[in-house]
C-alpha cells in the first residue's frame, strides 16, 4: 500500500512512500527502553522529558535566517578544522540525544541513499556554517529544533565527508518532519544496530553504543 506524505517534495510535487512506517503505540515515547516512531502527521504526547511538542513555527526560511540560528553555541565547544575530502560534498549532521538516554533517528523516504535509518544531516550550502547546517538538517528531516552541545567526529562518506555533533531537543515535534524523512523514531543506544544497517554510519553508532560522547580534541 503506498501513501502519500503531507508535504510536497524540492519540486512541489508529491513524495510517494512505496512501503510507509508503521507507527508504534502511545505508550513506546515514554518507555526509555523502547523504540518509538511517528510517521508525517502522526500522533504524539503533548511533551516528552518535560519539553513540549508542537512544530517550531519561527524556524528560518533562507540562508541568512539559518546562518544565524540559535543554538549553535550551547556548549560553548571546541571544535577542529574541517578539512574536506577531495571529490566529496561538505555536509554536518547531529545525534540528538534525551534525557532519557535515547536518540532521535529519521527514516528516509523510500529508504533513499539506500538508508533504512539515519542520523540527520545534509550538504553544507553556500556560506551557511556547519553548525548552522546541522540545526538546519535536523528541523527538515525531523521537525525538532535543537541546540548543539559537543563535536563528535568526522565521517568519510559515500559523496561527502560529515561532521557531527550532540545536540539536544528544545522544541519541535517530530510528526511535522519533511517530505524527505517517512518517519522519525527514538531509540535506545544498544538497538542502534538494528536500525542503522548502512555501513556509512557504522563508526558514530560505535562511538554512541560505547558510550562515548565526543570527539572533541
Amino acid at each position: 500500500m503506498t501513501t502519500l506524505h503531507p508535504k510536497k517534495n524540492e519540486h512541489g510535487g508529491p513524495c510517494v512512500i512505496a512501503v510507509p512506517t508503521r507507527p508504534t503505540p502511545a505508550g513506546s515515547w515514554h518507555d526509555p527502553a523502547a523504540i518509538a516512531t511517528v510517521v508525517p502527521g502522526g500522533a504524539m504526547p503533548a511533551e516528552l522529558n518535560g519539553i513540549a511538542l508542537r512544530p517550531w513555527v519561527a524556524a528560518p526560511r533562507d540562508d541568512a535566517g539559518w546562518d544565524a540560528v540559535a543554538g549553535q553555541d550551547a556548549g560553548e565547544f571546541a571544535e577542529p578544522a574541517f578539512v574536506p575530502a577531495p571529490g566529496k560534498r561538505i555536509a554536518a549532521g547531529v545525534v540528538i540525544e534525551e534525557p532519557d538516554g535515547r536518540v532521535w533517528v529519521v527514516h528516509p523516504s523510500n529508504a533513499h541513499g539506500g538508508y533504512p535509518a539515519t542520523f540527520p544531516k545534509g550538504t553544507k550550502d553556500g556560506g551557511v556554517s556547519l553548525r548552522a547546517t546541522a540545526i538546519r538538517e535536523a528541523y527538515e528531516e525531523s521537525g525538532l529544533q535543537v541546540e548543539l552541545t559537543a563535536y563528535l567526529l568526522d565521517a568519510v562518506r559515500s559523496m561527502s565527508k560529515t561532521r557531527y555533533y550532540l545536540g539536544r531537543r528544545v522544541g519541535g515535534c517530530p510528526s511535522d518532519m519533511g517530505w524527505e524523512s517517512q518517519a522519525v523514531s527514538l531509540v535506545p543506544r544498544a538497538l542502534l544496530h538494528a536500525l542503522l544497517a548502512n555501513p556509512n554510519d557504522a563508526p558514530l553508532v560505535a562511538m554512541l553504543v560505547t558510550g562515548s560522547k565526543s570527539g572533541q580534541p
